[in-house]
This record gives structure tokens, C-alpha cells and sequence, in this order.
């Protein structure tokens, strides 16, 4: 039965990031400087597997980090891969939140229904990915597309990957640094009867979380921002 591989992979560095703000689909936010640099290093000291396609979110971050990781490939936006809506909590950090939002806590429930104001409660949230990674595979599998990659989100990777990936783990475990990800895998039937993937490997490949020179970006960038 044949196999089909998509690389999900986290935008690089937004000034937001650096902040700790939460900055979903509201804010176009672009790459900053040191997320650029970072997404430079990580191609030259390590791998991202050439994808047969490559679908992007539409929000400027993925498409920057899409014509960084892979220059010159055709970016096909698929709307439904973009992070979640925070709506009046988009641009502020967990600390401010949890003072002034004490609905926030409810949002933050997987199962959670409720919705900030011009944003999309949980539920909404999870609902579109799961359209969205499917119209992903159903692509390549009507157009025999083996090997692709998505330029995403943080939100959108560990949501997918705590609810549909094998092995089971956390969502936190599942955290993906920027410009990082991971490989999954699927079958005919894995995909059509369960709506599940396997989890292959991490991206880019012999990337090491914990590797010096990659975290010495972040540090240094954020001691700027003080």
C-alpha cells in the first residue's frame, strides 16, 4: 500500500514570538531579523526533505519561511492550516491574560465552546485544522503526491499532532520550535478509516533542541527587546 509523507513545519521567528505574545491568524505578523537568521542557520547546518508540493498557510510568517526553507517551489495556500483566532486576546502574553481574562482559561479547553470576542473558541479551532490536514492528504492521495510539506503555525502542529499522531504523547511534547517540526506518514487506510499518522521524525532532520548555537538566536534576540 503506498505511503505518503508531509513534513509539518513551524514558521520562523516573529517579534511576538521573541515577546511571548500569543499572536494568531488576527495579526499578519511578518519574520523578524533574528527569525530570518535563525531559519538561515537551521538550513545550512541541517535538512528539510524536498517535497514532490508545498502548502503553506496563508498568514506572511509561513510564506516568508516557505520562500526561505524552499525558494522558488510554488506555495499553495491552504486557508484552513492558519493558527487559531484570538481574537481580544490576540498580541498578549499569558501573564497579562490570566490577570485580565479570567474566561481565558476556559478557552484554553480543547472541548471548549467558548469564543473571544472577534476570534474562535477551541472547538472551531481544532474543527478547521482537521479539515485542513485532510484536504492536505486527499490532494496528494487523488494526485499521487508521496512527499509534501506544509508551512504552518505552532497551534496548528501540536493540536494535529496530539490528536491524530502515533505515538500518543501531550501536547507539550509535541512543542515545535520555530522553523522546526516534524515528519508524519500515513496510508490509504490509515488516513481514510482512522484518521491517523504516524510520527517519523523531527525537522530539519538531525536538528537537536537543545543544540547551543540555535538557542543563542533566541537569547540574544530577546535580551535586545529588554
Amino acid at each position: 500500500m503506498q505511503s505518503y509523507k508531509l513534513h509539518l513545519i513551524r514558521h520562523g521567528l516573529t517579534e511576538g514570538n521573541l515577546k511571548g505574545l500569543y499572536i494568531g491568524s488576527g495579526t499578519d505578523s511578518p519574520l523578524c531579523e533574528t527569525g530570518i537568521e535563525r531559519l538561515e542557520y537551521l538550513k545550512d547546518a541541517f535538512a528539510y526533505p524536498y517535497p514532490e508540493k508545498l502548502y503553506v498557510s496563508p498568514m506572511t510568517r509561513c510564506r516568508q519561511t516557505a520562500e526561505i526553507i524552499y525558494p522558488g517551489i510554488e506555495q499553495n495556500i491552504v486557508d484552513k492550516m492558519k493558527e487559531c483566532n484570538f481574537g481580544i486576546f490576540d498580541g498578549k502574553s499569558f501573564q497579562e491574560l490570566m490577570r485580565a481574562h479570567p474566561e481565558f482559561l476556559t478557552w484554553l479547553s480543547p472541548e471548549s465552546k467558548f469564543k473571544p470576542e472577534g476570534g474562535e473558541s477551541s472547538r472551531e479551532f481544532r474543527e478547521r485544522v482537521v479539515l485542513g490536514i485532510n484536504e492536505i492528504f486527499t490532494d496528494m492521495m487523488t494526485k499521487g503526491i508521496h512527499e509534501a510539506a506544509c508551512v504552518t503555525h505552532g497551534g496548528v502542529i501540536i493540536l494535529l499532532m496530539s490528536l491524530l499522531a502515533y505515538p500518543k504523547k501531550t501536547p507539550d511534547q509535541w512543542s515545535a520550535d520555530n522553523g522546526c517540526g516534524f515528519t508524519v506518514q500515513t496510508d490509504t487506510r490509515m488516513w481514510t478509516r482512522d484518521n491517523v499518522f504516524e510520527a517519523v521524525q523531527i525537522l530539519p532532520v538531525g536538528y537537536d533542541s537543545s543544540e547551543k548555537q540555535f538557542n543563542r538566536f533566541t537569547k540574544e534576540a530577546t535580551e535586545g527587546l529588554k
